[in-house]
């Protein structure tokens, strides 16, 4: 099927739909349809695994699942089966439930440099009680966090650092650090002496640590007298079921997990040491600080959920399961854009786990209009892939006619490049980036 022929009419009225009761037409801004090439956006209807179909009625194979959070795949029946025995035994209580100290069991034994963690909804509730008690333990006002990583928080500690801050107060007590530069950290903290929390960031991204790095910043944040806090959203259980913390071997004071936690159910933890997080509980003879309380932050089925995720990873392998299907994807991907000549725009980076593309225009700069032809191709082959991280219920099948969809679209891409003008093969408006001031 060509581009021309790949319409999506029913995702349309449902974008409409979606547009006239949703501000954005999404609960995520990441999936909204300004992410997608114009009409092309496709709308679920329901996923099973590594696919997803469209109101429309086409099946894709699905990268990226849920924003990286369905990393064992869809409707997956370990974790369905834990759902559903749970929902009949009832979600929620006027007390804790037994599930809540398994699942803390549970998690502690999959994370075993912390010693304490709190369950949530979402990362942000997460990440910003990682900050408020980092503030509440240091009596700092300031918060350094990474500004080499694209998101930390919805809060204003952290949305305010972005061009999407209005309706936020102008405030200075947020700086940022740029990642695996120990100098320009330690300038950072010396010139803000004594009034730095915490430093925030994510142990990993698309970049390994530089050797040394992060045992750096332990000594930094230990000689500096701040908190050292791991945003392991996307980490956790990607890098290892322990995630980049225990893959590394550095031990932060705090760290923040979600995402694959709960293979798409909504659950997050904020976990560290003992000493710190007791600040949030009872048993202790300081002032009290409000670290979370949210009143569906312990439903069972969840939990459940989050449990059936861990044992899976632990008895199935997933994480070198994850590993090998992103290496035979990149080297796949890379071999397809070599043999069409546009190896130096279409760039693969990021660990095997969780890969993601750049897409270059002629002087080799990123391009939206590039990546827009990229996208349209793809979703016209069947994939649906806003990046390439992958999710275990992914076959070698399902690789390789990702890999054959990639080479159509880079065959495309060449005529492009060697047009100097993709505009031809965009039909319509690009893809535009989530962080941006105007609409």
């Amino acid at each position: 099927m060509t581009t021309e022929e790949f319409e999506l009419p029913r995702s349309r009225q449902a974008n409409e739909r979606l547009h006239a009761l949703i501000p954005g037409g999404a609960h995520t801004y990441a999936k909204g349809d300004d992410q997608y090439p114009e009409g092309l956006a496709p709308v679920i209807s329901h996923g099973r695994g590594a696919h997803v179909w469209d109101v429309d009625g086409n099946r894709y194979i699905e990268y990226g699942s849920g924003l990286r959070s369905v990393s064992l795949g869809h409707a997956h029946p370990r974790v369905t089966e834990a759902v559903r025995r749970e929902i009949d035994r009832g979600g929620n209580f006027v007390r804790p439930s037994i599930v809540e100290v398994e699942a803390a069991e549970r998690f502690l034994a999959t994370v075993p440099t912390a010693e304490m963690v709190k369950f949530a909804k979402n990362g942000s509730d997460a990440t910003t009680a990682a900050v408020r008690l980092a503030r509440a333990v240091t009596g700092r006002p300031r918060v350094a966090l990474c500004g080499d990583h694209p998101f930390f928080s919805v809060d204003d500690w952290f949305i305010g650092t972005t061009p999407m801050s209005a309706g936020i107060p102008a405030t200075d007590l947020t700086v940022t650090f740029p990642y695996g530069d120990l100098p320009a950290t330690e300038e950072l903290l010396t010139r803000h002496e004594g009034e730095i929390a915490c430093l925030i960031l994510e142990p990993a991204t698309h970049t390994e640590p530089p050797p040394g790095y992060l045992a750096g910043l332990r000594e930094l944040a230990d000689r500096h007298g701040c908190v050292l806090v791991f945003d392991e959203m996307i980490t956790g259980f990607r890098w290892s079921e322990a995630g980049a913390q225990g893959l590394y071997g550095v031990v932060p004071d705090l760290s923040t997990f979600g995402k694959a936690l709960g293979n798409g159910f909504a659950v997050s933890a904020l976990a560290g040491r003992r000493e710190l997080m007791e600040w949030g509980g009872l048993r202790h003879s300081g002032d009290r600080v409000f670290l979370l309380s949210t009143t569906h932050g312990a439903e069972t089925h969840s939990l459940a959920a989050a449990m059936a995720v861990q044992t899976t990873y632990a008895e199935e392998g997933v994480t070198a399961r994850l590993h090998a299907l992103g290496e035979r994807l990149a080297a796949g991907v890379r071999g397809a854009a070599e043999a069409m000549g546009v190896a130096d725009h279409l760039v693969v980076r990021g660990r095997a786990s969780n890969l993601v593309f750049a897409t270059l225009d002629e002087s080799g700069r990123p391009s939206q209009e590039y990546r827009t032809l990229f996208l349209r191709r793809l979703l016209a082959g069947g994939v649906l892939a806003p990046s390439f991280v992958v999710s275990g219920a992914l076959g070698e099948d399902d690789i390789d006619r990702t890999v054959d969809v990639v080479a159509q679209a880079c065959a495309v891409y060449r005529k492009a490049l060697d047009a100097g003008d993709p505009g031809p093969w965009l039909a319509g408006r690009p893809v535009k980036p989530v962080f941006r001031r105007s609409v």
